[in-house]
C-alpha cells in the first residue's frame, strides 16, 4: 500500500507523453516509483519515452488519437485489463496556436477546441466512474497561463484552456465528496515543441520555435514542480517565470490593468 504523499505502485496515465511536457511527467512520475501509462499517437515515440523510463518493464505504451472516441474507450478498457486502477490521470494532450483572429479559419478554430477542450471532456467522462468507484485519485488537467490571461495570436487556444480550467472547477465541486481530486496546472513557457506543432490560421504547422519558449523552463524543473505540487493535492498549480507570475497576479488584483500590459506586449 502507497504512503500518503507517495506514488509509489500508483498507476498514473498521461497523454500526449510522446514529448514536451509529457514525456518529462512520465520520466518524473516514474522516478517517483509509479506506474507510467503512456498515451499518444506514434507508437514509436512512446516506445522511445518507455525506454527513457525508470523501470520501462513496468510501464505501458497506448497509442490513441484523443480526438477519436471510440480509440479512448478502447485505451481505457486496456488501462483496466493491464493495471486494474487508475490513481491520476493527466489530461497534457494539446495543440497550441500563433494566428491572429482575423486570419484563423473557423476550422482551425474547431480543430484547437477539440484537443484542448472536448477531448478531455470526453477521456475524463470516460475514465470517472473509475474513480468515483475507487473513491480516491487525482484528475489533473494541462491548462495553460494563456488561459487565464489571453494574448494575442493565441485567442483560440486561450479560450479552449479557460474553458478546461471553468469545467475542471466545476468538476471538483461536484466530486469533492468522493474522494477524488481535480487539479489545473497551468505552465508558461516550457521549453518544447509546442510553438513547432502550434497551428496557423490555416490549421499548418507553425514549424518553428519561438523565442520566448525557447529561453522558457527546463521541462524537468517543470515536471519536479507540478508531481511535487500534485502530491500535495494542490489544485491550482502555475509554472512559470516571473513575467508569467506577474501576469496571473494582476489578473486577479486588476483585469484593467492586465489588458493594458497585454495590448503593449510583444508576445509572437
Amino acid at each position: 500500500m502507497a504512503k500518503q504523499g507517495s506514488l509509489d505502485n500508483k498507476v498514473v496515465w498521461i497523454t500526449g507523453a510522446s514529448s514536451g511536457l509529457g514525456k518529462a511527467l512520465a520520466q518524473e512520475c516514474a522516478l517517483q516509483g509509479a506506474q507510467v501509462i503512456l498515451t499518444a499517437r506514434r507508437i514509436d515515440e512512446l516506445e522511445s519515452v518507455r525506454q527513457s523510463l525508470v523501470h520501462p518493464a513496468r510501464h505501458i505504451c497506448l497509442t490513441a488519437d484523443i480526438t477519436d472516441e471510440a480509440q479512448v474507450r478502447h485505451a481505457y478498457a486496456q488501462v483496466l485489463e493491464q493495471k486494474g486502477r487508475i490513481d491520476w490521470l493527466i489530461n497534457n494532450a494539446g495543440l497550441s496556436q500563433r494566428a491572429l483572429i482575423a486570419d484563423t479559419s473557423m476550422q482551425t478554430e474547431r480543430a484547437i477546441m477539440e484537443v484542448d477542450y472536448f477531448s478531455q471532456v470526453f477521456l475524463t467522462k470516460t475514465v470517472l466512474p473509475t474513480f468515483l468507484k475507487q473513491k480516491s485519485g487525482r484528475i489533473a488537467f494541462v491548462s495553460s497561463v494563456a488561459g487565464l490571461l489571453g494574448t494575442q495570436y493565441r485567442a483560440s487556444y486561450s479560450a479552449a484552456k479557460a474553458a478546461i480550467h471553468m469545467w475542471a472547477n466545476s468538476l471538483r465541486a461536484e466530486v469533492a465528496n468522493e474522494g477524488v481530486g481535480v487539479s489545473v496546472i497551468f505552465p508558461g513557457f516550457v521549453k518544447t515543441n509546442v510553438s513547432f506543432n502550434a497551428l496557423n490560421g490555416e490549421g499548418k504547422a507553425q514549424g518553428h520555435q519561438d523565442e520566448a519558449i525557447e529561453n522558457g523552463l527546463e521541462p524537468e524543473a517543470f515536471a519536479k514542480i507540478v508531481v511535487t505540487a500534485l502530491l500535495k493535492d494542490e489544485e491550482y498549480i502555475v509554472v512559470g517565470g516571473k513575467k508569467e507570475q506577474l501576469g496571473v497576479w494582476v489578473s486577479r488584483l486588476s483585469p484593467r490593468l492586465l489588458y493594458k500590459m497585454i495590448r503593449k506586449a510583444k508576445v509572437k
